[in-house]
């Protein structure tokens, strides 16, 4: 990551605790590198033990490249003399405490919000960023489907960039004037230390459940790295909670923050009832006001109480805020619905756990008037958990009139071997309602020319991406402009 500013090493190594330095404190750092190929002099490198690979390896490299310092957890066998080593127990926590440092503590100056939970994160950090920027502040979003700044959007790759590039954003927000910004906080960002050294004015907690275990193993560790966001959070910042979600209460245990918390079932800080749900709107009591919302479904009203809840914590007007967020549409990919001229409804939702699909599909059931069908298209991702993918296809068939099984991003694992796990958790009695299709393209043609006027059509699993992550390359797909060519050669015909 280049940057025009310079700082002296030492500057930026305060907040380390247990660093050995070995070398001068007052070399010029220009940047703050983890990619050896884009070193530079002035850089520091910083060597990272991932997943896929070590950055130890790629020390020499880095020097060779003239590399002013090095940070790292073992010394290299063969020191260059007029490098600086900076050696810590962890490299990524290291990390989050110098680039913090470096381009001077930007989150401190900012009221940053992080939101934590397995699903609705893109949903209230995207809510707080429309609600805030329509409250009249300049607004940052750190999200999975894009980061933005203002009107400026920046595309993203991970739900939580790696520290240094999170501090250089947090930077270029402060530069550009913001005063919030709304931040999806993952579970992996947590683990692997991306959000250390930032300053947090609130966090918000929306739900757990089954995802990532093939990144942390267990369901303990998963719950324990969400926790370990609020374990983080000073006194002066707010942990708001689903107290609805039994483990609500677990994940603020050991939280220095004040603990506040919204509930559709019991008394809460912020309490909210749904009073009607049609594919128009949601009709909601929030804390004795009723409101109209453009957003439906049960899984939308959690998401806007406890964007409600936050913004009021941050010294807003609730009439205000329940004004503006009357008005506020659903980020793209989540509950978004098309419909043809023969008025077939298509959801285009970025379900992709089982919990996450069952909301989708629960809220599609209460929202049907008639004998309309249910057909659903679902695939799971490949190099991800395969616990969920029988439970997601049961699930489909479950709430489904027909269920058409297709790939969705199979990265590096054959798509067939995909479908054939999800096809183990289809009942029996559904065999015959279930297809296996594995182009998805395919998938959604058959749903949507055999569909009949007023069936309901729900595209799971991708929702905002516009790729299939196949064998490593991106290609282009995206299943909005499907469905909407599908539903156009339906009236052509």
């Amino acid at each position: 990551m280049e940057t025009n500013q310079e700082k002296h090493l030492s500057s930026i190594l305060v907040d380390l605790k247990d660093a050995t330095i070995h070398g001068s404190g007052d070399v010029v750092i220009k940047n703050i590198i983890l990619d050896s190929r884009k070193v530079l002099p002035g850089s520091l490198f910083v060597a990272l033990r991932g997943t896929q690979t070590d950055g130890h390896q790629y020390i020499t490299t880095a020097t060779g490249l003239g590399a002013s310092a090095i940070l790292c957890e073992e010394l290299p066998e063969n020191p260059v003399g007029e490098v600086t080593y900076i050696q810590v127990e962890d490299s990524a926590a290291a990390m989050g405490l110098i680039s913090a440092a470096f381009y001077g503590y930007p989150s401190g100056k900012l009221t940053l919000v992080g939101v934590t939970g397995t699903n609705g994160k893109t949903s209230v950090a995207t809510f707080l960023f429309q609600l805030f920027r329509a409250l009249g502040y300049r607004c940052g979003l750190l999200s999975t489907v894009q980061n933005q700044i203002e009107d400026e959007i920046i595309p993203s790759t991970h739900t939580t960039p790696d520290s240094v590039a999170l501090n250089q954003l947090l930077s270029k927000m402060l530069a550009s004037n913001c005063s919030h910004v709304f931040m999806e906080v993952s579970s992996h960002s947590v683990a692997q230390h991306r959000i250390t050294g930032l300053q947090f004015a609130g966090g918000i907690f929306t739900n757990i459940t089954h995802d990532h275990l093939d990144f942390h193993k267990t369901f303990d560790n998963y719950i324990k790295a969400k926790k370990g966001f609020f374990d983080q959070l000073p006194k002066t910042a707010f942990a708001l909670v689903n107290v609805d979600d039994r483990r609500g209460s677990v994940m603020v245990q050991n939280t220095k923050a004040k603990i506040e918390t919204y509930s559709l079932q019991t008394l809460a800080t912020f309490k909210g009832k749904i009073i009607s749900d049609t594919l128009a709107g949601m009709h909601m009591e929030v804390n004795q006001q009723e409101v109209w919302f453009r957003v439906i479904g049960r899984f939308n009203a959690y998401n806007l109480l406890s964007v409600y809840g936050a913004a009021v914590l941050l010294g807003e007007k609730p009439e205000e805020v329940l004004t503006e967020l009357s008005n506020l549409k659903s980020p793209p990919g989540r509950f978004e619905q098309f419909h043809s001229k023969d008025h077939i409804v298509g959801i285009v939702d970025y379900a992709h756990t089982p919990d996450a699909l069952e909301n989708v599909l629960e809220t599609i059931t209460h929202l049907r008037n008639g004998n309309e069908k249910v057909i659903t298209i679902v695939g799971c991702g490949g190099n991800r958990d395969a616990e969920k993918r029988p439970k997601m296809a049961a699930i489909a068939c479950r709430y489904s009139n027909q269920v058409i099984l297709t790939s969705d991003n199979p990265r590096f694992e054959d798509p067939l071997d995909i479908l054939e796990q999800m096809r183990k958790g289809v009942p029996p009695l559904d065999y015959k309602k279930t297809t296996v299709i594995e182009d998805r393209r395919e998938a959604i043609f058959k749903a949507g020319l055999e569909a009949n006027p007023e069936d309901i059509i729900l595209i799971a699993g991708k929702g905002h991406e516009n790729y299939q992550d196949i064998q490593g390359v991106k290609h282009h797909f995206d299943d909005k402009e499907v469905l909407l060519e599908v539903f156009e050669k339906r009236y052509s015909n």
